[in-house]
């Protein structure tokens, strides 16, 4: 089964038997992230200098695609010049996860389930309904990162993602930061797709990376 970078990112995210989401805040400007990386490689938005544009509107055939393209089309469209990544970032990251989560009930991965907080405010949560699809993603990750193996551009893309968004537990929750950083910065500078892709990854890092330690700031003060 082939799975978005968002869905990927959110898989990552959701606790498998609890169903909560770890690292709320960043994991949401992750997924937003992976949307907009997603329609990089698919050739339909390009981002450049941390600003983006619609390149093409054809659909991707991807329904989470393919909203958030018609979204971003008609968003951009009203601007009289390419807006910030991270405008966009702001605007959508909450949206982007649900409907990242809606996609991924939908091919069955996790199931939602309610419940209430002190026995009052209720809330969904959603655990894992499916874990072979994110079994296989982490063997993936371990044999780039830990094992040496060499990344297609997907994979270099969302552990740029990661790296930013500083989500290494989610990832290797049972890995030392420090021990894998050095092999992600070398993933996200490498040369493992083309330039100007290469490009919009470092760029999706950096302003990941940045909203996320915005909102720590924010979060903190």
């Amino acid at each position: 089964m082939t799975v978005t970078l968002a869905e990927e990112i959110m898989l990552l995210s959701l606790d498998d038997e609890s169903g909560a989401a770890k690292e709320r805040q960043s994991a949401s400007w992750a997924v937003a992230g992976g949307i907009l990386l997603d329609l990089v490689l698919a050739g339909r938005v390009a981002v450049d200098g941390g600003r983006l544009r619609v390149a093409d509107e054809t659909p991707t055939g991807v329904p989470l695609l393919d909203e958030r393209l018609r979204r971003i089309a008609e968003w951009a469209g009203r601007r009289s010049r390419a807006p910030k990544v991270t405008e966009w970032l702001t605007k959508d990251s909450r949206k982007a996860v649900e409907a990242t989560i809606d996609s991924l009930r939908g091919r069955g991965l996790v199931r939602a389930e309610q419940h209430r907080v002190l026995g009052i405010f209720p809330v969904t949560r959603y655990p894992e309904a499916d874990g072979s699809v994110e079994r296989e993603l982490r063997d993936g990750l371990r044999s780039v990162v830990l094992g040496g193996a060499e990344p297609d551009a997907r994979a270099a893309g969302l552990l740029a993602l990661v790296h930013g968004a500083k989500l290494h537990r989610l990832a290797f929750p049972d890995v030392p930061r420090k021990e894998i950083a050095p092999r992600l910065e070398e993933i996200a500078a490498g040369q493992w797709v083309a330039e100007d892709v290469r490009r919009a990854i470092r760029d999706m890092q950096a302003v990941t990376a940045a909203v996320t330690a915005a909102t720590v700031v924010t979060t903190v003060s």
